[in-house]
């Protein structure tokens, strides 16, 4: 973020650290990393409330430092929201394991809250981008009665794949029994769309703001 520049966090090993095997020492190192020197670096429940360092437990991310951006120019409404509590909010969504280290895992704005649950889009397309014949795979939070919202994929196939929903959905259940996600991540087959392409905006990031009014 330019409001935080130049650096909160620092993905390295820390000095006399041995990684338990192979698989830990790449978790560190592709991490978002541990907080720096002078940061007070949080992770918190929509009321401000540390959430436990699990590695599991999903909040945003907010921050104190010297150096961060105090406001916006002539936008104080704006700079209001941004010091919210006295901490720089940043939007994003993360975990801490008991070692410190943080992982972002979606945005605010694009984390879907189902049956009380956080549900990370960026972890659901992953793993449907996982299955054979998907070439891409976008997810986003669609309005439900019951459960306030809902995961829906958009899924591009590969040239010649009959991929569709049921072994998309297999393949998620599969995740669901290891425990990698709760079955709240698991889109109904009703919430699995087929499109040609997914729409993308001008810096090419996947333009979930255009998919979610399609989806209306």
């Amino acid at each position: 973020m330019s409001e935080t520049g130049p650096i909160v966090s620092l993905a390295q090993l820390p000095p006399g650290v041995t990684p338990a095997d192979r698989a830990d020492e790449v978790r560190m190192r592709c991490s978002t990393g541990r907080p720096v020197a002078m940061v007070d670096f949080r992770i918190v429940s929509e009321d401000m409330q540390d959430l436990p360092r699990d590695g599991a437990s999903r909040g945003e991310i907010v921050l104190r430092a010297p150096y961060l951006t105090q406001s916006y120019f002539k936008k104080p409404a704006a700079s209001d929201e941004l010091w919210a509590g006295g901490y720089l909010h940043t939007q994003d969504v993360a975990v801490m394991g008991q070692d410190g280290f943080v992982q972002i895992v979606d945005r605010i704005k694009d984390v879907i809250k189902t049956g009380g649950e956080w549900v990370s889009s960026i972890e659901v397309e992953n793993l449907i981008g996982e299955v054979p014949g998907v070439q891409e795979c976008a997810v986003i939070g669609v309005p439900d009665a019951k459960w306030g919202e809902r995961p829906m994929a958009f899924v591009v196939r590969k040239a010649g794949a009959e991929v569709g929903a049921d072994s998309i959905r297999e393949k998620l259940l599969g995740h669901v029994d290891t425990q990698r996600i709760s079955k709240y991540a698991v889109p109904e087959a009703e919430r699995i769309a087929f499109v040609a392409e997914i729409p993308k905006t001008s810096v090419g990031k996947i333009n979930k703001k255009q998919l979610r009014e399609q989806a209306v």
